[in-house]
């Protein structure tokens, strides 16, 4: 098992998630901390970006005591079901294929598009080597096609593939990219995109339909209020809902 970091700051409100004795359980919100503006650790040491802001509200609207962790991506489902934590909200795009192992909320995002990132303009993504990083919707997008998927373990290694001659391009979420792309002179976005996965939701243990819910309705109100549209333009993390 991937090493659990504690964030060193939880979110205490006066009601908490009931357990069948009675007493207050605190909710732990698993994120992987490394996949900026959705989720990293800022200089304080914290989980910090648009699902910090985004979770700690949703807590807040249903009225739960939450804290924060950190797990590595390529364990995140497995800790999860495990009990290691009660929530994974990491940038995770709702999948048919996820869905048969854990259950999502309703979308707290619309689909982010998938831009590739290369180190020159006339790269073919359709038969060249294209990095990704592991269990993502974008390493299942390569491998059905006809270019050839190198996996890594974090996004960061996926950049630095292309930039060291590993991979001619790195697929990820856009709002990822770009930031990277006006950063480093070194690299570019390519024009052509790919629109895949159902948007990002919270995911959480199958047994949790109370929980589940509870986030759902939190979500819907931040919808309908307007809440969640001002975070997602904050963070320019996709189109608006």
């Amino acid at each position: 098992m991937k090493k659990l970091i504690l964030a060193t700051t939880a979110l205490a409100l006066s009601a908490g998630f009931a357990l069948a004795d009675g007493h207050a359980k605190t909710i732990r919100m698993g994120t992987e901390g490394a996949y900026p503006p959705y989720n990293f650790i800022n200089d304080a040491g914290e989980v910090d970006g648009f699902e910090r802001e985004l979770g700690d509200e949703l807590c807040a609207r249903a009225e739960l005591t939450c804290e924060w962790v950190t797990n590595e991506w390529d364990s995140i489902i497995p800790n999860l079901v495990s009990g290691n934590y009660d929530v994974i909200i990491a940038g995770m795009s709702i999948t048919d294929e996820r869905d048969e192992v854990i259950d999502f909320t309703q979308n707290y995002t619309q689909p982010d598009p998938s831009a590739y990132l290369a180190a020159s303009a006339d790269v073919d993504v359709s038969n060249g080597v294209i990095a990704a990083q592991t269990s993502t919707i974008q390493a299942s997008f390569i491998a059905a096609s006809g270019a050839t998927l190198v996996e890594f373990a974090t996004p960061e290694e996926t950049v630095a593939a292309v930039k060291n001659g590993e991979a001619d391009a790195v697929l990820a979420d856009k709002s990822y990219l770009a930031p990277i792309a006006e950063e480093d002179g070194e690299v570019m976005l390519l024009e052509q995109e790919e629109l895949i996965g159902g948007g990002v939701g919270m995911g959480l243990r199958e047994s949790d339909g109370e929980l589940r819910e509870k986030f759902d309705a939190a979500i819907q109100s931040m919808k309908d209020d307007g809440s969640l549209n001002a975070l997602i333009a904050k963070w320019e993390v996709g189109a608006q809902f």
